[in-house]
Protein backbone atom coordinates (compact mmCIF):
# COMPACT_ATOMS: atom_id res chain seq x y z
CA UNK A 1 0.00 0.00 0.00
CA UNK A 2 1.20 3.50 -0.82
CA UNK A 3 2.54 5.43 2.17
CA UNK A 4 0.36 8.47 2.82
CA UNK A 5 2.26 11.38 4.38
CA UNK A 6 0.45 12.79 7.45
CA UNK A 7 -1.22 16.15 6.83
CA UNK A 8 -2.25 18.66 9.50
CA UNK A 9 -4.37 21.68 8.58
CA UNK A 10 -5.21 24.63 10.85
CA UNK A 11 -8.52 26.21 9.88
CA UNK A 12 -8.56 29.57 11.68
CA UNK A 13 -12.07 30.42 10.42
CA UNK A 14 -12.94 34.11 11.04
CA UNK A 15 -10.24 34.63 13.69
CA UNK A 16 -6.86 36.37 14.06
CA UNK A 17 -5.97 39.91 13.05
CA UNK A 18 -2.90 40.73 10.98
CA UNK A 19 -0.42 40.92 13.89
CA UNK A 20 -1.67 37.63 15.34
CA UNK A 21 -1.30 35.86 12.00
CA UNK A 22 2.33 36.94 11.69
CA UNK A 23 3.18 36.31 15.37
CA UNK A 24 1.86 32.71 15.19
CA UNK A 25 4.44 31.48 12.67
CA UNK A 26 7.81 31.66 14.52
CA UNK A 27 6.38 30.23 17.76
CA UNK A 28 4.63 27.37 15.98
CA UNK A 29 7.53 26.61 13.62
CA UNK A 30 9.98 26.37 16.48
CA UNK A 31 7.61 24.01 18.30
CA UNK A 32 7.32 21.59 15.36
CA UNK A 33 10.73 21.97 13.70
CA UNK A 34 11.92 18.55 14.89
CA UNK A 35 9.00 16.79 13.14
CA UNK A 36 8.33 19.15 10.22
CA UNK A 37 9.91 16.77 7.67
CA UNK A 38 7.66 13.89 8.72
CA UNK A 39 4.42 15.58 7.68
CA UNK A 40 2.83 18.42 5.72
CA UNK A 41 1.42 21.40 7.60
CA UNK A 42 -1.04 23.92 6.16
CA UNK A 43 -2.45 27.07 7.78
CA UNK A 44 -5.75 28.59 6.57
CA UNK A 45 -6.27 32.25 7.59
CA UNK A 46 -9.08 34.58 6.52
CA UNK A 47 -8.65 35.67 2.91
CA UNK A 48 -7.55 39.23 3.67
CA UNK A 49 -4.42 37.92 5.45
CA UNK A 50 -3.37 35.25 2.95
CA UNK A 51 -0.56 37.37 1.53
CA UNK A 52 0.67 38.25 5.06
CA UNK A 53 0.85 34.58 5.97
CA UNK A 54 2.55 33.62 2.71
CA UNK A 55 5.24 36.21 3.48
CA UNK A 56 5.58 35.05 7.10
CA UNK A 57 5.99 31.37 6.14
CA UNK A 58 8.28 31.93 3.15
CA UNK A 59 11.44 30.51 4.76
CA UNK A 60 9.60 27.57 6.37
CA UNK A 61 8.03 24.33 5.14
CA UNK A 62 4.57 25.56 6.23
CA UNK A 63 2.03 25.90 3.41
CA UNK A 64 -0.99 28.19 3.12
CA UNK A 65 -4.65 27.47 2.29
CA UNK A 66 -7.66 29.61 1.48
CA UNK A 67 -10.87 28.76 3.35
CA UNK A 68 -12.94 28.79 0.15
CA UNK A 69 -12.79 29.88 -3.49
CA UNK A 70 -15.15 30.96 -6.23
CA UNK A 71 -16.44 28.63 -8.91
CA UNK A 72 -15.32 30.78 -11.87
CA UNK A 73 -12.12 32.43 -13.10
CA UNK A 74 -13.68 35.91 -12.99
CA UNK A 75 -16.99 37.66 -13.47
CA UNK A 76 -19.98 39.24 -11.74
CA UNK A 77 -19.67 37.35 -8.44
CA UNK A 78 -19.58 39.99 -5.71
CA UNK A 79 -17.68 38.85 -2.62
CA UNK A 80 -16.10 35.78 -4.27
CA UNK A 81 -12.37 35.13 -4.73
CA UNK A 82 -11.37 33.33 -7.90
CA UNK A 83 -8.93 30.38 -7.76
CA UNK A 84 -6.87 32.24 -10.39
CA UNK A 85 -6.40 35.08 -7.87
CA UNK A 86 -5.43 32.64 -5.12
CA UNK A 87 -2.79 31.06 -7.38
CA UNK A 88 -1.44 34.50 -8.26
CA UNK A 89 -1.05 35.25 -4.54
CA UNK A 90 0.95 32.06 -4.06
CA UNK A 91 -1.76 30.03 -2.33
CA UNK A 92 -1.56 26.29 -3.08
CA UNK A 93 -4.40 24.82 -1.00
CA UNK A 94 -8.11 25.51 -0.58
CA UNK A 95 -10.72 24.12 1.83
CA UNK A 96 -14.04 23.40 0.10
CA UNK A 97 -17.44 22.22 1.32
CA UNK A 98 -16.70 22.91 4.97
CA UNK A 99 -19.81 22.24 7.07
CA UNK A 100 -20.10 25.94 7.94
CA UNK A 101 -20.19 26.77 4.22
CA UNK A 102 -22.76 24.03 3.61
CA UNK A 103 -25.03 24.67 6.61
CA UNK A 104 -24.52 28.29 7.70
CA UNK A 105 -24.10 29.75 4.19
CA UNK A 106 -26.33 27.18 2.45
CA UNK A 107 -23.85 26.07 -0.21
CA UNK A 108 -25.43 23.09 -1.95
CA UNK A 109 -23.74 20.13 -3.67
CA UNK A 110 -23.85 21.85 -7.07
CA UNK A 111 -22.10 24.98 -5.77
CA UNK A 112 -19.46 23.00 -3.85
CA UNK A 113 -18.84 20.91 -7.00
CA UNK A 114 -18.43 24.03 -9.13
CA UNK A 115 -15.91 25.42 -6.65
CA UNK A 116 -14.05 22.09 -6.62
CA UNK A 117 -13.84 21.92 -10.42
CA UNK A 118 -12.63 25.52 -10.66
CA UNK A 119 -9.97 24.94 -7.98
CA UNK A 120 -8.67 21.78 -9.65
CA UNK A 121 -8.56 23.46 -13.08
CA UNK A 122 -6.28 26.16 -11.65
CA UNK A 123 -3.98 23.62 -10.01
CA UNK A 124 -5.01 24.25 -6.40
CA UNK A 125 -4.92 21.37 -3.92
CA UNK A 126 -8.49 21.02 -2.63
CA UNK A 127 -9.44 19.71 0.82
CA UNK A 128 -12.97 18.46 0.21
CA UNK A 129 -15.04 18.28 3.41
CA UNK A 130 -17.88 15.85 4.08
CA UNK A 131 -19.85 15.05 7.22
CA UNK A 132 -23.25 14.42 8.77
CA UNK A 133 -25.36 16.39 11.24
CA UNK A 134 -26.37 14.96 14.64
CA UNK A 135 -29.92 14.07 13.60
CA UNK A 136 -28.54 12.31 10.51
CA UNK A 137 -26.19 10.21 12.65
CA UNK A 138 -28.93 9.40 15.16
CA UNK A 139 -31.26 8.26 12.38
CA UNK A 140 -28.60 6.00 10.83
CA UNK A 141 -28.06 8.14 7.72
CA UNK A 142 -24.32 8.81 8.13
CA UNK A 143 -23.17 6.72 5.16
CA UNK A 144 -26.02 7.92 2.92
CA UNK A 145 -25.11 11.57 3.64
CA UNK A 146 -21.39 10.97 2.99
CA UNK A 147 -22.19 9.13 -0.24
CA UNK A 148 -24.41 11.98 -1.43
CA UNK A 149 -21.63 14.50 -0.73
CA UNK A 150 -18.99 12.39 -2.50
CA UNK A 151 -21.15 11.70 -5.57
CA UNK A 152 -19.97 14.81 -7.45
CA UNK A 153 -16.43 13.42 -7.54
CA UNK A 154 -17.56 10.91 -10.17
CA UNK A 155 -17.91 13.78 -12.66
CA UNK A 156 -14.16 14.45 -12.51
CA UNK A 157 -11.42 12.33 -14.06
CA UNK A 158 -9.04 10.39 -11.83
CA UNK A 159 -6.22 12.46 -13.27
CA UNK A 160 -7.96 15.65 -12.11
CA UNK A 161 -8.67 14.18 -8.70
CA UNK A 162 -5.09 13.15 -7.93
CA UNK A 163 -4.61 16.45 -6.05
CA UNK A 164 -7.61 15.77 -3.80
CA UNK A 165 -7.61 15.42 -0.02
CA UNK A 166 -10.85 14.50 1.75
CA UNK A 167 -11.74 15.65 5.28
CA UNK A 168 -14.42 13.91 7.33
CA UNK A 169 -15.88 16.33 9.85
CA UNK A 170 -19.01 15.21 11.66
CA UNK A 171 -21.03 18.41 12.02
CA UNK A 172 -22.11 17.42 15.54
CA UNK A 173 -18.45 17.42 16.65
CA UNK A 174 -17.40 20.84 15.33
CA UNK A 175 -16.80 23.42 18.03
CA UNK A 176 -18.99 21.43 20.44
CA UNK A 177 -16.24 19.79 22.48
CA UNK A 178 -17.73 16.47 21.31
CA UNK A 179 -15.45 14.55 19.02
CA UNK A 180 -16.09 11.30 17.23
CA UNK A 181 -14.33 8.43 18.98
CA UNK A 182 -11.34 7.09 17.09
CA UNK A 183 -13.44 4.00 16.24
CA UNK A 184 -16.28 6.17 14.85
CA UNK A 185 -13.78 8.16 12.78
CA UNK A 186 -12.16 4.99 11.46
CA UNK A 187 -15.52 3.50 10.49
CA UNK A 188 -16.41 6.52 8.32
CA UNK A 189 -12.89 6.91 6.90
CA UNK A 190 -12.90 3.23 5.88
CA UNK A 191 -16.32 3.75 4.22
CA UNK A 192 -14.95 6.77 2.28
CA UNK A 193 -11.90 4.80 1.12
CA UNK A 194 -14.11 1.90 0.01
CA UNK A 195 -16.37 4.34 -1.88
CA UNK A 196 -13.32 5.85 -3.64
CA UNK A 197 -12.07 2.38 -4.53
CA UNK A 198 -15.42 1.32 -5.98
CA UNK A 199 -16.28 4.57 -7.78
CA UNK A 200 -12.87 5.85 -8.90
CA UNK A 201 -10.11 3.24 -8.50
CA UNK A 202 -8.35 1.15 -5.90
CA UNK A 203 -4.93 2.82 -6.40
CA UNK A 204 -6.58 6.24 -6.09
CA UNK A 205 -8.35 5.18 -2.88
CA UNK A 206 -5.12 3.83 -1.39
CA UNK A 207 -3.18 6.99 -2.20
CA UNK A 208 -5.76 9.60 -1.13
CA UNK A 209 -5.37 11.20 2.28
CA UNK A 210 -8.49 11.33 4.45
CA UNK A 211 -8.35 13.77 7.38
CA UNK A 212 -10.52 13.89 10.49
CA UNK A 213 -11.89 17.21 11.77
CA UNK A 214 -14.14 17.99 14.72
CA UNK A 215 -13.03 19.07 18.22
CA UNK A 216 -9.49 17.76 17.70
CA UNK A 217 -7.19 18.49 20.65
CA UNK A 218 -3.73 17.43 21.80
CA UNK A 219 -5.25 14.80 24.07
CA UNK A 220 -7.10 12.96 21.27
CA UNK A 221 -4.85 13.53 18.24
CA UNK A 222 -2.73 10.47 18.96
CA UNK A 223 -5.71 8.06 19.23
CA UNK A 224 -7.25 9.47 16.05
CA UNK A 225 -4.00 9.27 14.09
CA UNK A 226 -3.46 5.66 15.24
CA UNK A 227 -6.42 4.60 13.08
CA UNK A 228 -5.49 2.91 9.80
CA UNK A 229 -7.52 5.23 7.56
CA UNK A 230 -6.95 8.53 9.40
CA UNK A 231 -4.12 10.27 7.53
CA UNK A 232 -4.19 13.66 9.22
CA UNK A 233 -6.26 16.23 11.06
CA UNK A 234 -8.24 19.34 10.14
CA UNK A 235 -8.13 21.41 13.31
CA UNK A 236 -10.33 24.40 14.19
CA UNK A 237 -10.33 26.10 17.61
CA UNK A 238 -7.31 24.23 18.99
CA UNK A 239 -5.16 25.44 16.08
CA UNK A 240 -5.49 29.11 17.07
CA UNK A 241 -2.78 28.75 19.71
CA UNK A 242 0.63 27.90 18.19
CA UNK A 243 1.76 25.66 21.07
CA UNK A 244 -1.57 23.82 21.21
CA UNK A 245 -1.46 23.13 17.46
CA UNK A 246 2.19 22.13 17.79
CA UNK A 247 1.25 19.54 20.43
CA UNK A 248 -1.52 18.16 18.21
CA UNK A 249 0.98 17.67 15.39
CA UNK A 250 3.67 16.07 17.58
CA UNK A 251 1.30 13.77 19.47
CA UNK A 252 -0.44 12.81 16.24
CA UNK A 253 2.87 11.79 14.68
CA UNK A 254 3.74 9.74 17.78
CA UNK A 255 0.64 7.60 17.42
Amino acid sequence: MEQRKPLFIANWKMNKLSKEVVAFVPIFYEAIQSVSQKCEIVLAPVAVYLSKLIEATRSTSIQVAAQNCGGAKSGAFTGEISPVMLKELGVNWVILGHSERRHVFKEDEALVSARLKAAIEEGLLPVFCVGEKLEERKSGQTFAVIERQLKGLKELSENHLKALTIAYEPVWAIGTGENATSAQAQEVHAFIRQWLSKNISSPFANGTRILYGGSVKADNSSQLMAMEDVDGLLVGGASLDPLSFGEIVKKGLNS
